[in-house]
């Protein structure tokens, strides 16, 4: 199990967000994030690409955590069900992913994101186990 609050992996844009590291461990992961001005779409709710990093983050850590020899955990495929708003600024939310189905090379998942007691999105997702960091090598500066 990683310690609370400290990301296993340094990443930018999650930092950029705010997103807060609570649990990884056993197949399972746990992500919060208190919503910003900033996080708000054009109506002044959640945007919908805010919930979208969440689950989808949720559900690579928890995808990892049962291969932590692998360098990432990279979508494939990502199922999103938006059921009602996600929140105001000032909201907190929580997403928890649950890894439910493990290859040699890949990983199946499924994550909710709640907001209090309301169950706000659900998702499900294919993620390919990458031990050498491949993706982020193919990339050409500039």
């Amino acid at each position: 199990m990683f310690p609370s609050h400290v990301f296993p992996i340094d990443n930018p844009f999650l930092s950029y967000l705010g997103v807060e590291f609570v649990e990884m461990g056993e197949g399972a992961a746990e992500l919060a994030l208190t919503l910003q001005p900033h996080h708000m779409n054009s109506w002044r709710v959640t945007h919908g690409g805010v919930s979208m990093t969440m689950l989808d983050v949720v559900m690579a850590l928890a995808g990892r955590s049962l291969l932590p020899q692998s360098e990432a955990a990279v979508t494939v495929e990502m199922k999103t069900s938006f059921l009602q708003p996600a929140g105001r600024s000032g909201a907190r939310l929580v997403a928890k992913g649950r890894a439910f189905h493990q290859s040699t090379t890949m990983c199946f998942c499924e994550a909710e994101l709640w907001h209090g007691d309301h169950l706000v999105a659900k998702a499900m997702g294919t993620f390919k186990y990458l031990r050498h960091n491949r993706a982020a090598l193919k990339i050409k500066p500039g």
